[in-house]
């Protein structure tokens, strides 16, 4: 896509200022550190014989295909509906490396999977390309069988682009709330410019690092005004801009469901300027309902897992940064990988726990969402990955 200069947007942009931030309930505040929390519920040890049937089918008959690695717990966004830096503040403690799962213990837990029948590994974060050399995990993992993606939020994508393409990368989505600077500013909370994930996004596709999603979350009150902007601006562009309803993720980020924007009322705006229509799922499991423009400028995407729960297609599972298996978003615990790889454990007895993990799994945090389960204790998405 050729380089697009924000200077040159004032048709798209428009001129009247963004609205200012809506007043938000409290902070919440969590009182449990999530990566403390002790391995979760004791699963019984699956049978081989069920072990042995691929792909592994969970409780409510979910297979496992996808398995999204978060490299780091660390981000240079301070992004106000994930890391919100009155929480993540210069006093936060981090992960000490030692903790962290090294590259080679990625590449042979993301090996057991893929026998087991992942099909999709995305790296994530906090932000994945501050982990150092992470070109050589990515050499690793490119050996595997499977589609091989990483979610970034830009900042860096524009100087990693061609070397992370080189070590076998497939495809990047880029983290992207809004095109003009004064909002995009304000969301990502480090006073970060928006030019420079947009010229971030352009070196991926001169890397060949596509097609290239670009995702949005939209908060009510503070980058509504953002959706017709960014579908105007990424048509005819061969990228594709997903909407992200703004989700209870982590138990920092003060989340009202008066802020959430419907998925259903933004596509109703940008349909009423540029005509839609719904295209089927590319596989199943998909998470973003897809539409199309009827004048062939390529397509927008939605994920409403507030007001259109997809718990019952979800294929996902999540390793963290320190090595422990979640099988939801939403979940307050997680598993122990760390200590058995460390602890000499074969690729038998890993596979085993695993399979027994996703046999056992029964999560649906969204179908059964309250303002109850809203302020449990969640694990933080910069610690597990979105």
């Amino acid at each position: 896509m050729p380089r697009k200069c924000l200077l040159g947007l004032p048709a798209i942009l428009g001129n009247a200022s963004p609205p200012p931030p809506s007043v938000t309930a409290t902070r919440i505040i969590p009182v449990v550190d999530a990566r403390a929390v002790p391995t979760g519920r004791t699963v019984a040890p699956a049978r081989d014989a069920d072990l042995a049937v691929l792909p592994w089918h969970d409780r409510l008959q979910r297979p496992l295909r996808d398995l999204r690695i978060s490299v780091t717990d660390r981000c240079n966004f301070r992004c106000v509906y994930c890391m919100p830096k009155d929480v993540f503040d210069a006093d936060h403690v981090y992960l000490p490396h030692g903790d962290l799962l090294s590259f080679e213990e990625i590449a042979r837990v993301a090996r057991i999977f893929v026998d087991a029948g992942v099909e999709k590994i995305r790296l994530t974060g906090g932000e994945p390309l501050l982990r150092r050399h992470i070109e050589r995990l990515v050499e690793m993992l490119a050996k595997l069988p499977v589609d091989l993606t990483l979610t970034t939020n830009g900042a860096l994508l524009a100087r990693k682009a061609q070397a992370l393409r080189d070590a076998g990368l497939a495809r990047v989505t880029v983290s992207l709330d809004a095109l003009d600077d004064p909002t995009f500013r304000r969301m990502n909370d480090v006073d970060f410019p928006v030019q420079d994930v947009l010229d971030g996004i352009d070196a991926a596709a001169a890397a060949g690092l596509a097609p290239i999603k670009v995702n949005a979350v939209i908060r009510r009150g503070w980058n509504e005004h953002a959706v017709t902007q960014m579908a105007g601006y990424f048509r005819h562009s061969g990228h594709v801009v997903r909407f992200i309803e703004y989700m209870d993720v982590g138990a920092t980020n003060g989340w009202r469901m008066d802020d959430v924007v419907p998925a259903r009322e933004m596509i109703a705006a940008i349909d009423a300027q540029w005509p839609l229509e719904p295209v089927a799922a590319h596989y199943e499991g998909e998470v973003a309902q897809r539409w199309r423009y009827r004048d062939g400028a390529g397509e927008v995407g939605v994920i409403a897992s507030v007001t259109q729960a997809f718990c019952r297609d979800c294929t996902r599972a999540r390793l963290s940064t320190d090595g422990k298996l979640y099988t939801c978003l939403f979940a307050t615990s997680g598993h122990d990988l760390r200590g058995p790889l460390r602890a000499g454990a074969d690729d038998a007895a890993l596979r085993a726990a695993i399979g027994s993990l996703w046999l056992a799994r029964d999560d649906r945090y969204s179908e059964v969402r309250t303002a109850a389960t809203a302020r449990a204790p969640k694990v933080e998405m910069s610690y597990i990955g979105g």
